[in-house]
């Protein structure tokens, strides 16, 4: 009978799933917890021509089960969420959910979207975000259809004030409502760069610092302590662990190998000597920091030098020194300790390797943005390059300001370039406006020098003249797309180019 039942789900035959299930209650045989999840898909996801009676069928099935105690399951209950949305029940859709977390299930993206679905559609605006709260509270993130299906909804209710929208932003980390567009009027768009106090140059509007979830943090630690686990050989890492409760906690990690190495093959305790240095204080508590090294380079080459010892000597008797074991990758060691401690990580290591690739593309980069701190040498010793007071993501403001980083090349946040994005009555005073629109947006100009733009290619080679070269002939798009006045637009995107002393990249 299972074989029958996963040639249905292969085949997507929903009649003869139901078929099968009416002649096993003739037959009084019992079905499983599987057949019934495989029947509740077929008829939630039933053709167009036999869906209102695979609805109905579908909805008695899981009544009988309901009857019978048959355990439910994340697809089964997700099965009936979406036959209720093709009902336009998003309240029974809900009720699967919360019926999920009632019976100690973990909801998925997909359990949420059939209510969502369902509320948005018929412009429910406080249920929807009932939805998304839910979601949120259960550790589940909404991806680009949920925030389109909300932010529509929102435009199209219109019901909003600014305690909402200020309460939407904190209760989001920040950087971020999902009230829909605030304002009226047309954009306007204008290069500007964020200053050292978060605030935008152009503007005013201060950048946030988006919260990272103290419970994915935790994880995230964990899983590093897993990988790092599982690759060493005895229970060095555990040990670590240990010392670390014991001796910790530190506010700045350096990643020794990687100071001691900088810029030359040959190892330097003396770099590693001044970063421990010169991170210390900049750090509220003037602790010292802990290093990181593995044990070859504390017993390498040269390291009997009188002056090499005194420095290995003066880090250990500060508790400030862990050297790693032999066969242990000491990456793990630094990053794990950073991790705990919620503290600054010192290193240049971009940390792209296939070692890290183990942990994933989202907590990560969100992670080393807010706690890797750069640094480099000159004369005068390391200069360090200190994260950002905010954090390098598309944020809107409770004003309705948006603002979008640009890619850049350099390591150097600073010298980054943002687009600022509001309506005309909320810009500053004192910028120099084209009057020449496109599309509803200005391109504003500003004294000051262009930055660099980088296009998806990223290619050093098509840099010219401190702009990137548009990949498409803009008069030859206009001229074939259709554009009747491709003239007038042509030389409202070269005047444009002229005042703005750019070149436009656009995409039809």
């Amino acid at each position: 009978m299972r074989l029958e039942f996963d040639m249905c789900s292969k085949r997507g035959d929903v009649m003869r799933a139901i078929e099968l299930y009416d002649w096993a209650q003739r037959e009084g045989i019992s079905m499983g917890q599987y057949q019934y999840s495989v029947i509740l898909y077929l008829c939630s996801s039933a053709a167009v021509d036999l869906r209102k009676y695979a609805l109905k069928r579908g909805l008695e099935i899981y009544e009988k089960m309901c009857l019978r105690k048959i355990p439910m399951n994340e697809s089964t209950l997700t099965a009936v969420a979406r036959m209720a949305m093709s009902m336009g029940n998003g309240d029974m859709a809900f009720d699967m959910v919360k019926q999920m977390t009632q019976l100690g299930i973990n909801p998925k993206l997909r359990s949420y979207a059939p209510a969502l679905s369902s509320f948005c559609e018929i412009g429910d605006v406080e249920k929807a975000f009932c939805v998304e709260k839910h979601m949120l509270e259960h550790g589940v993130s909404p991806e680009a259809p949920e925030l389109e299906a909300l932010l529509r909804a929102s435009v199209e209710a219109r019901k909003w004030n600014e305690v909402d929208i200020k309460e939407a932003v904190e209760n989001g980390g920040g950087g971020w409502h999902g009230q829909g567009w605030l304002g009226k009027g047309k954009w306007r768009v204008s290069f500007t760069s964020i200053g050292p106090d978060a605030s935008c140059r152009c503007c005013g509007e201060k950048l946030a610092t988006i919260d990272l979830d103290p419970v994915e943090t935790e994880n995230f630690a964990e899983s590093v302590a897993s990988i790092a686990v599982k690759r060493d050989k005895d229970s060095s890492f555990m040990k670590f662990k240990k010392w670390l409760d014991y001796y910790g906690p530190f506010e700045a990690v350096i990643d020794g190998a990687n100071v001691g190495l900088s810029n030359q093959t040959r190892f330097m305790p003396s770099k590693i000597n001044a970063v421990f240095n010169g991170i210390r204080q900049k750090l509220p508590s003037k602790k010292r920091p802990l290093i990181i090294l593995h044990n070859r380079r504390i017993s390498g080459p040269k390291m009997d030098q009188p002056v090499n010892k005194t420095l290995v000597e003066k880090w250990r008797n500060a508790d400030a020194l862990f050297a790693t074991p032999t066969g242990s990758n000491d990456d793990w060691y630094w990053l794990y300790a950073a991790i705990k401690f919620k503290c600054l990580l010192v290193t240049n290591d971009e940390m792209r390797d296939h070692t890290f690739q183990l942990l994933g593309n989202d907590f990560f980069p969100k992670w080393k943005e807010r706690h890797q701190v750069r640094f480099r040498f000159d004369e005068t010793g390391p200069i360090f390059h200190m994260p950002p007071p905010y954090s390098v993501v598309i944020q809107e403001s409770d004003k309705g300001h948006w603002h979008v980083p640009i890619a850049v090349d350099q390591d150097e946040e600073s010298e980054r370039a943002w687009l600022c994005i509001t309506r005309p009555n909320s810009s500053p005073a004192g910028l120099a406006s084209i009057n020449h629109k496109h599309e509803g947006s200005t391109i504003q100009s500003r004294d000051r020098p262009r930055p660099t733009l980088v296009t998806r290619s990223n290619s050093k080679d098509t840099q010219h003249n401190n702009h990137r070269e548009v990949p498409k002939n803009p008069k030859k798009i206009l001229s074939t797309s259709g554009f009747q006045d491709h003239s007038t637009v042509l030389s409202q995107i070269e005047t444009a180019e002229k005042l703005g002393n750019c070149i436009i990249d656009f995409q039809i």
